[in-house]
Order: structure tokens, then sequence, then C-alpha cells
């Protein structure tokens, strides 16, 4: 009997995960396991790491098969129908990974982002625009690298995207330019994002003196509402009418902020802020992490796509900031560089670093208003930077 019940407990082994998968997965276990902890210990953009570490967990469980990777080629979705989907045994990954493959949750994302977003301190100065233009430097900086090392020009402008440290622009460039690379570009994006606090302070130390940290700026002018109101309709005009494949993105962005700044729709900006992006960001980021299988994510591509994007975010970080000591000098010493790191598309913790390393030079100091010009417009340059990489290569 007891021999019985230990050959039952071995073959039950041999059945399981435990003995079926193999090193890759189980590596990829322990990475999700340390995203994991990174959202829940060190608090690093939980919001979407989180979810995005969960699904690279539910990716990599042995004979588990959340995701099919079979399902998502060329030639299989040429000839897709409703029919089909269910003859195949589509999962719940596999459905929610069409907001993905269709483009429908980044723009989501984006009109939530809008709807929680105040463009006054941009509208008050317009000239944070230069510096949210010039933080996409990292971008096509990285485009140009990618190409030299090898990389075809889809997957080099789906690397570069991640210097403007926005995910939901990454996820939405590279599911139009390079699909393949979806999981590891998105963890990549969103790690970045989350560590902003470590990675964009010692490139703001080394490019600025102290004196020009100490800098303090004058208050910024009261906004109107029309001026708000203005503001999204004008931008969505003009970008789209230059940038047609920017559309979906500006214009789900501007159209959010509308609903905030308009004052009569408070039922739908509430709901853009709150239960649609949080619907939206789970979906999001399981269906992103679940496309991190051990098969795809583990190989020198990858590695180099990592290795990549911290070059294109660390030179958008300093694009923005020696820009801004360009303004430093043409004001006379009125314009604090550091407001210029801002110009990446993290918000708004891009601009709270800038206010941190302002107050640590000069505890006086309140940069976070000046700083939130260049952040968003570092949100609506990334989104612009995104356009002219699809117009390109598409």
């Amino acid at each position: 009997m007891f021999t019985e019940f230990i050959n039952t407990i071995y073959e039950l082994f041999l059945s399981s995960g435990f003995a079926k998968g193999d090193w890759k997965q189980f590596l990829m276990l322990t990475v999700a396991c340390l995203l994991i902890y990174l959202a829940v210990v060190k608090k690093y953009e939980p919001l979407l790491l989180l979810p995005i570490a969960f699904g690279v967990l539910l990716a990599n469980l042995p004979l588990a098969g959340i995701k099919h990777p079979e399902f998502w080629t060329k030639d299989y979705l040429s000839t897709l129908t409703i029919g089909k989907m269910i003859h195949d045994g589509w999962g719940l990954i596999d459905y929610l990974y069409l907001g993905v493959k269709l483009g429908i949750y980044p723009p989501l994302i984006f009109l939530g982002i809008g709807a929680m977003t105040d463009f006054g301190p941009l509208i008050a100065n317009p000239k944070s625009l230069l510096l949210g233009a010039a933080a996409q430097l990292g971008i096509f900086m990285t485009f140009i690298g990618a190409i030299l090392l090898g990389y075809s020009p889809a997957e080099a402008g789906s690397i570069g995207i991640i210097g403007g440290a926005d995910g939901p622009t990454a996820i939405f460039v590279t599911s139009k330019l390079a699909p393949e690379l979806l999981g590891p570009i998105a963890i990549a994006a969103y790690s970045y994002m989350a560590l902003v606090p470590l990675i964009q302070p010692p490139i703001m130390k080394a490019l600025t003196t102290k004196k020009e940290r100490e800098v303090v700026m004058k208050q910024l002018r009261p906004v109107s509402k029309t001026e708000k109101i203005i503001f999204p309709v004008l931008v969505t005009l003009l970008v789209s009418l230059f940038l047609p494949d920017a559309a979906p993105l500006v214009g789900m962005l501007m159209l959010g902020n509308l609903f905030r700044e308009s004052g009569v729709v408070e039922r739908i900006s509430n709901t853009a802020q709150n239960e649609l992006i949080n619907i939206v960001t789970i979906f999001l980021g399981v269906s992103v992490g679940a496309t991190a299988s051990a098969e795809s994510f583990l190989d020198l591509k990858t590695l180099g796509i990592i290795v990549l994007g911290l070059i294109a975010f660390s030179f958008g970080t300093a694009g923005g900031v020696l820009f801004g000591k360009i303004m430093y000098w043409t004001s006379g010493g009125k314009v604090n560089p550091l407001i210029g790191s801002a110009g990446v598309s993290a918000v708004p913790m891009a601009a709270r670093v800038s206010q941190k390393v302002g107050q640590e030079a000069n505890p006086g100091n309140f940069l976070l208003m000046h700083a939130m010009g260049p952040n968003v417009a570092g949100v609506i340059g990334s989104a612009v930077a995104a356009g002219v990489l699809l117009s390109i290569l598409k």
C-alpha cells in the first residue's frame, strides 16, 4: 500500500510542471517574482508593473497553456474568424491580447491620462514644448544606433521609442512595427519608467552645476478656462493633420483633457480617470506580460533591447537637461535646467524628480509646477515621435 502511494506521488510529480518545465521557464518565473517584489515592496510604478509581472508569471507556467503564440502568426490571423477562435480553444489571455494587437488599449490609456492631467503649466509657459521635444532625442539617437547594430528599421523604431519613457506609446508602436518584440520592449519601457528616480538624478547632476540647480523660477501666470478648452482642440487638429499616424494617441489624450477642462461631462471625466483606465490597465498589463515567454525573452536580441532601452532613456533625459541649459543661458539664468529632465513622458514622476533634485540644491526651490510643463509636453512629444516613426516605417 505504501509503495503504491509513493508511486502515485512520483507519477503525479512526473506529470507536473515541476518535471516538465525547463530552466528558461523557471528563470522567467524568477524574473516575474522579482518584478512583483519591485512593484509591491519598492512601489516602482505598481499600477502597471504588478499586472505585467503576473502576466509574465502566467505565461511561463509549464503546461498551463495560458497563451498560445501559434495564434499570432500572420497566416493564422489572416483567416481568423469568431468560429475559428472558439474551435481552436482560445484562452482568456488570447482574447485580452487582441486589444494590444489591434491597438485599442494604448489610446484608451491616453484617454485616462488626458483626463487626469492639467495642461495649465504647459499653456502658461509654451517654451516647455521645446524641452519636451528635446527629450525625444533618445528615441531618434537609439533608432539610428539600433540600425547600425543590425536591427531592422521596424525593430529599431520600436526599441527607440523606449526613450520616450511612455509605456502605452511603446506598446502602440511595437504592436504595429515589431509585434514579436512586444514583451521585452513593454517590460523594458515600464521598468525604466519605474526606475526614473534612480536613473535620472545622476545624469541631471552630471550635466548641471550647483549654481544652475539652485535657480528659483518665477511663479507661472494663471491660465484661463478658455485657453484650457481651446488647447486640446488646437493640438489635435495641428498634430493629426501633420501626422495622421499620431491621431489615435494624441486625439484620445486631448479628448480626455477636454472632458476634464470643459466642466460639462464630470461623470465621463471621472470614469475616464478611474474605472476605465483601471480596467484597461489590468487588461493591458496582464496581456503584455504574457507575451514575455521564455522562448521569446531569453535571447541576445532581448538583452540588446534592454541595454538599448536604457541608453535611449538616458539620452532622452540628457537631451532635456542640455536644452534646459541652453534656456538657462539665453534667459540670463532665469530657467532652472533641471526641469528639462521632465521632458520624458513619465507623468508625473519625472516632474517630481526635478523637484527633488532642485530642493537638494536649494531647500527653498519649488520646481514641480514648472517641471509639469515639459512633462506633459513630453507626453505629446512621444506621441508625435511615434507618429513620425509609424509614417516612415509602417
